[in-house]
């Protein structure tokens, strides 16, 4: 079993699944779709339209690279308003056509830069928080690697929350946790400790519904094999929600948040 800080480290890494190995390995046709018709695309969330199964979906999800390069094209995952604009016009467009929607989370945070502040970042997010709470269709988020503050639950206000086994979920950084409480980064592992941030605390606490299994016996899985698995799984909960009366689904999404 890992400690907390290795599973931090884990969920941090660049070559954890990420939103173009779900839309090539897992999505069938997909095809993109940009921008938020306000400002422009933000490349940090990735979205668009494609078939799981053959069943039509609409997928959503921060987006980091692989290099350093990619990374600094993608903010790290970090999005500006504009990314969770395009992701409420393309929930909203899924409503319209009654498709269910996948959400896969990694990202450390919004980004906290002047200008994301000076175009709305707080209302982009509450407005996701209040527009997503409200949706008649399904909504399934999976965090695939970091689920940070409310960059993360931008995307998370759904009728399930799924983590991979080595991801996280938090309020802040254990780093930023630690400068707050102690005044001191370096004890972020202390902080990561006290914050139950991975998959098998927020399961027992009831935070998440399920968690994705990486390791097998100890051994890791591959990439493939994890997508695979996952892809199953989704498709087995959308079988069950799309059955779910719309008037129920909005109710029991409700309930869910409230419980916290």
């Amino acid at each position: 079993m890992k400690d907390v800080m290795s599973i931090v480290s884990s969920a941090r890494k660049t070559d954890r699944i990420n939103m173009k190995d779900i839309t090539s390995l897992m999505i069938d046709d997909f095809i993109e779709l940009h921008g938020d018709r306000v400002f422009k695309d933000d490349p940090a969330i990735m979205g668009g339209i494609g078939k799981l199964n053959g069943r039509a979906v609409t997928v959503i999800g921060n987006q980091k690279g692989t290099t350093v390069e990619e990374n600094v094209q993608t903010n790290f995952g970090s999005a500006h308003p504009e990314g969770y604009r395009k992701s409420l016009r393309l929930m909203k467009q899924a409503e319209k056509f009654n498709r269910p929607v996948l959400n896969f989370i990694n990202t450390s945070g919004a980004y906290c830069g002047v200008e994301a502040e000076e175009r709305g970042q707080g209302e982009a997010i509450a407005r996701n928080l209040m527009e997503m709470s409200d949706l008649s269709v399904p909504v399934l988020s999976v965090i695939i690697g970091e689920g940070g503050s409310g960059g993360a639950l931008a995307l998370a206000l759904s009728d399930e929350v799924w983590m991979m086994e080595f991801s996280i979920y938090s309020i802040l950084s254990p780093e930023g946790f630690a400068s707050i409480l102690w005044k001191d980064a370096k004890k972020a592992s202390d902080a990561a400790e006290l914050m139950k941030l991975t998959s098998a605390d927020l399961l027992k606490l009831g935070i998440i519904e399920k968690v994705i299994p990486e390791t097998e016996e100890k051994e890791v899985l591959e990439k493939g094999y994890i997508i695979s698995n996952m892809k199953k799984a989704i498709d087995e909960k959308l079988s069950e929600l799309v059955n779910v009366p719309k008037d129920e689904l909005i109710r029991k999404r409700y309930d869910r948040f409230r419980q916290f």
